[in-house]
């Protein structure tokens, strides 16, 4: 983590957006998980937003936001450019705690804009296709952290297509990433799935007329 703080100053992004997983353990005391987000923090650029994982409580949410990370909870809001827009929604985590709601978080984005959800989980993927949402942004698998040979992951913890564990995918009309992450679940070690920061650019499609 310490090499992504180091990283991270050099690039280059318009917006960031984190998708949970902020502390290690499901319980116990997040303060160390908060003083170690707040020092990454440091080194990101605004605006960030965020949702929340598996791992995280909601008890997490004033300390992210005092931080500067707009949380995200079932929500969504717009992103404008000029003349141009487009709109960001994060759901609460849907894997562990169930509490996502994904109609509420695509509540008046209008029909036709480019739209983004940001989900801890990809395993919502059917949901956020049928909400009509452009593009799904997730994590949670780590991409499997020990995999075989060619990165195929020996497990996901998740109940989707194996092909949505990592990297781009697409589902109907929908365009899916799922992230391997920077960090690692259950044992500090990766095999055949090195961890990764994402820069995703979006172009405006040159008109075929």
């Amino acid at each position: 983590m310490m090499r992504l703080v180091a990283m991270l100053p050099s690039m280059d992004y318009d917006i960031c957006v984190l998708t949970g997983d902020y502390r290690a353990q499901t319980f116990g005391s997040y303060e160390p998980a908060l003083a170690g987000i707040a020092q990454l923090c440091s080194a990101l650029k605004r605006p960030i937003y965020g949702v929340l994982g598996n791992h995280d409580t909601i008890r997490m949410v004033p300390g992210l936001e005092d931080m500067g990370i707009q949380m995200l909870l079932n929500e969504n809001l717009a992103i404008e450019r000029g003349n141009q827009r487009i709109y960001l929604a994060g759901i609460d985590d849907a894997h562990f705690y169930r509490v996502d709601n994904i109609e509420k978080a695509a509540t008046e984005i209008p029909p036709g804009y480019f739209s983004i959800l940001l989900s801890h989980t990809p395993e919502v993927y059917q949901q956020a296709s049928y909400a009509d949402f452009s593009l799904l942004l997730s994590g949670h698998t780590h991409g499997g952290q020990i995999c075989l040979p060619g990165g195929i992951p020996i497990t996901l913890d998740s109940v989707l297509p194996r092909h949505m564990g990592s990297g781009t995918w697409k589902y109907r009309n929908m365009i899916g990433y799922t992230s391997v992450g920077a960090g690692s679940s259950i044992v500090s070690a990766r095999f055949n799935c090195p961890p990764e920061i994402t820069v995703h650019r979006l172009r405006v499609p040159r008109n075929s007329g």
